[in-house]
């Protein structure tokens, strides 16, 4: 159960009660927000019980200090009996026009290395289609639309059993997937961390000495893979798709693996 869920058993929550729980989220005392706010920390008192109704400025300004994400905000301006500030447009509408050509861009430009965007939950919204060869073996469930692009890593009849260094990337994923979380309260995201950790391995810290990165090794079957990744968002978005959406680009870390790559890009073409 939520704390969302726990304070609805009670009552239908209101703006402050999101506002007490983004608080605690981000570990801030109602003095500190108070004063990031430049509010008495009596009124955010008054705001957080529900005896103060904050006005639509005032909830803004609390959820920039608290960094609530825009789809979040949305829920509390609903909740203080505002209107959405931000909207949710799929990216085949006609405003998004701009943006995915902007993506295709990207993506293709980035060929013959992979590439793909992905929304808040992993799950692919497009990719090049780079070296599909990459992914034979894998179990048919996971190539299915939608597909995860985490679980297509690190399940064990996905790419799992052919990364080289799986161990060090299953817990740099691990790690990612827990900061998402603790900034967003995602419960979807919640469950799908449950059931990358359930693919097994040793929990641990996602650093290796004497590297400045952790580089993706796969074994292929023109020989070992090396891939340095890359995150690309969009500034100052308005809308939730748009702020959610990421980006993936890898590229060849070492001198082999720009060899092999286009060794079989040059098959595929064949």
């Amino acid at each position: 159960m939520t704390a969302i869920e726990a304070v609805t058993r009670h009552h239908a929550p209101h703006a402050g009660d999101h506002i007490r729980l983004w608080r605690q989220r981000r570990r801030m005392s109602q003095l500190d927000l108070a004063l990031e706010a430049e509010i008495s920390t009596r009124h955010l008192s008054f705001v957080e019980t529900g005896r103060a109704q904050p006005s639509r400025r005032m909830i803004l300004a609390l959820a920039d200090h608290l960094e609530i994400p825009m789809r979040e905000r949305n829920v509390v301006l609903a909740a203080g009996g505002f209107a959405p500030m931000y909207p949710e447009r799929d990216l085949d509408a006609p405003e998004m026009r701009g943006v995915w050509e902007v993506i295709d861009l990207v993506l293709k430009g980035h060929l013959p290395y992979p590439a793909f965007a992905v929304d808040r939950r992993w799950n692919i919204l497009a990719s090049n289609r780079s070296l599909p060869r990459m992914y034979d073996g894998v179990a048919e469930e996971l190539l299915t639309s939608p597909v995860n692009a985490l679980r297509l890593t690190l399940h064990p009849k996905g790419l799992g059993p052919r990364i080289l260094n799986l161990e060090e990337w299953r817990a740099h994923v691990l790690s990612r997937v827990r900061a998402q979380i603790a900034a967003t309260a995602d419960e979807a995201l919640s469950e799908l961390y449950a059931e990358l950790k359930s693919y097994g391995g040793e929990e641990g810290p996602a650093v290796v000495e004497g590297r400045p990165l952790i580089p993706f090794r796969l074994m292929s079957e023109a020989g070992p893979l090396s891939f340095l990744t890359t995150t690309m968002v969009f500034d100052s978005p308005l809308d939730v798709t748009l702020s959610e959406l990421i980006i993936e680009c890898f590229f060849p870390a070492d001198q082999e693996t720009r060899e092999r790559v286009a060794t079989m890009a040059a098959e595929r073409v064949d």
